[in-house]
């Protein structure tokens, strides 16, 4: 049996479809909930929104019963209740803004918010300005989130769990200051309850703010100029954050001030010269608001003593924030992991002779026909969705760019729960085979996998809801497989593949295709 071919019903080329459906322009109204015409409706019959499809009730904040909270001491409050002039931003919104609350270990999610303070134009796709307390007030407020590949509008309303007034989840340290709180609330809704954002990886909420380009790179040695990756990014306007090793305890504070097996945003680099010597460092913060690294570069670090006046100025600041420098290499060996995720590909090699062209493609794994499993399951394996992409010879400009790497694999598995805690992602990962000349018109059976290994693959197979690798490829053609680890895992997926090319090339020049 063949593989299917193209005009497979459950394949489609998301760079070719012109549904603007689930675009920022017309985002999918999450539980059909239409802001604008509850806004209307409560304006009209002079009342306030009250959402019904997230509750305020303990069904919002732990259905499971995973907490260990006494849910009876929470009282629901609109912020006009908790003080007297509440507003939704204070003075711009800023990573200093809250700090995680006592409750929920959703540092993951807070880590990516500190992020996204950074880039207005981003903060401003997923908190929409036409919101505040005052005109127009009705108790109803709305975000916008990149969900597998379709940006939604998520409606809530501003009660706010609260336990002797005080906000339960994330603090405001601004106490009349409440987006952070809504920000929370919405993204709670999305993930089913507060209690489902219980844990997480930062990729997924740096995801979901941006729709963007999501580069993960392991620290204990990484395969590419790290600090320059990053320079790029901080300069294209990327969010970044990074996780700390895991300890036998959960979120054990180290004497060195790092916390075991926790989220971070990463806020800055920055090179000095300290007695001559150029020094590479990176910012990072904390979304506690407190416990910061004390070793080389940390706000009371001598070092600084040894670098000019001006960069000291710049750079050093004594506040207990939560916020510190470190030296690029104390960064690598306390930290296991950097995100780094922008709205277009350009960081990953931001040379004028150089573009990145993208194509995304959504799929299914179906039992008994397209679910083959990974390559140790020779006989099932060619039955996956298999996707040809060229290669093209760069010229010395390009090819002598600022990072040898010239492909970015991308896999997303989607599953539709309504309740985050409960979604089992499976194993996923990817394989790429070179394919020879003579063959680039066979169809690719189960043979042609018992005969080659593969030229690269995303790795070791994990159960996490995406994966990716950047890596370099020769040019050719190719044949990229993604799968589950075993056959007959029945899930929707998404393929997104950039590639870079000379800038004189048409950008809009097919370089895949599905097989």
């Amino acid at each position: 049996m063949p593989p299917p071919r193209l005009n497979h019903p459950n394949l489609r080329n998301e760079s070719t479809t012109k549904d603007k459906t689930g675009t920022l322009d017309v985002p999918l109204k999450f539980l059909d909930q239409d802001y604008q015409e509850l806004q209307k409706s409560c304006i009209t019959n002079k009342m306030r929104f009250v959402d019904d499809k997230f509750p305020p009730d303990s069904s919002s904040i732990d259905p499971q019963k995973k907490l260990k909270m006494d849910l009876g001491q929470i009282k629901w409050l609109r912020p006009s209740n908790i003080v007297s002039d509440p507003q939704l931003i204070v003075q711009g919104a800023s990573r200093f803004d809250y700090s995680q609350g006592s409750y929920l270990g959703n540092c993951w999610f807070l880590a990516s918010v500190g992020a996204l303070t950074f880039q207005k134009d981003i903060m401003d796709q997923v908190m929409p300005a036409d919101q505040s307390f005052g005109k127009d007030y009705a108790g109803i407020f709305h975000f916008r989130f990149w969900r597998f590949g379709k940006w939604i509008d998520v409606v809530i309303d501003d009660k706010l769990p609260t336990i002797n007034g005080k906000l339960v989840f994330v603090l405001s340290k601004t106490s009349n200051e409440f987006w952070p709180a809504l920000l929370e609330k919405a993204y709670a809704k999305v993930c089913g309850s507060y209690a489902d954002m219980d844990a997480g990886r930062v990729s997924e909420a740096l995801l979901d703010f941006t729709g963007g380009i999501h580069v993960c790179i392991e620290l204990e040695k990484p395969a590419i100029d790290l600090w320059n990756l990053m320079d790029r990014a901080a300069k294209s306007k990327a969010l970044m954050a990074c996780g700390s090793h895991q300890g036998e305890k959960s979120e054990n504070v180290l004497p060195n001030g790092i916390v075991q097996g926790h989220a971070y945003t990463v806020t800055g680099v920055f090179k000095v010269t300290c007695q001559e010597k150029p020094v590479r460092l990176v910012r990072v913060l904390n979304p506690w608001g407190r416990d910061e690294w004390n070793g080389a570069w940390s706000d009371k670090s001598p070092l600084w003593n040894k670098v000019s006046e001006k960069e000291r100025t710049k750079c050093r600041s004594l506040a207990n924030d939560g916020e510190f420098w470190m030296s690029m290499e104390d960064f690598t060996k306390n930290f296991e992991d950097t995100d780094i995720c922008c709205l277009r590909p350009d960081f990953l090699d931001s040379s004028s002779k150089c573009i990145w062209t993208t194509t995304h493609y959504n799929g299914i794994w179906e039992s008994g026909t397209t679910a083959g499993g990974c390559i140790n399951n020779k006989d099932s394996f060619w039955t996956n969705p298999q996707f040809w992409m060229r290669i093209e010879e760069l010229d010395e400009e390009c090819a002598s760019g600022q990072c040898p790497e010239n492909i970015l694999v991308s896999l997303m598995q989607i599953h539709e729960n309504r309740y985050r805690s409960l979604v089992s992602n499976y194993s996923i990962g990817f394989n790429v085979y070179l394919i020879p000349p003579e063959m680039k018109d066979e169809k690719f059976s189960a043979k042609f996998f018992y005969r080659r290994n593969s030229v690269e693959d995303s790795g070791n197979f994990i159960n996490t809801r995406h994966v990716m690798k950047f890596f370099k490829l020769e040019p050719g053609e190719y044949l990229i497989v993604p799968s589950t680890f075993h056959p007959n895992e029945c899930a929707k997926f998404m393929l997104s593949i950039f590639t870079k090319t000379e800038s004189h090339r048409r950008k809009n020049k097919p370089a895949m295709t599905y097989v």
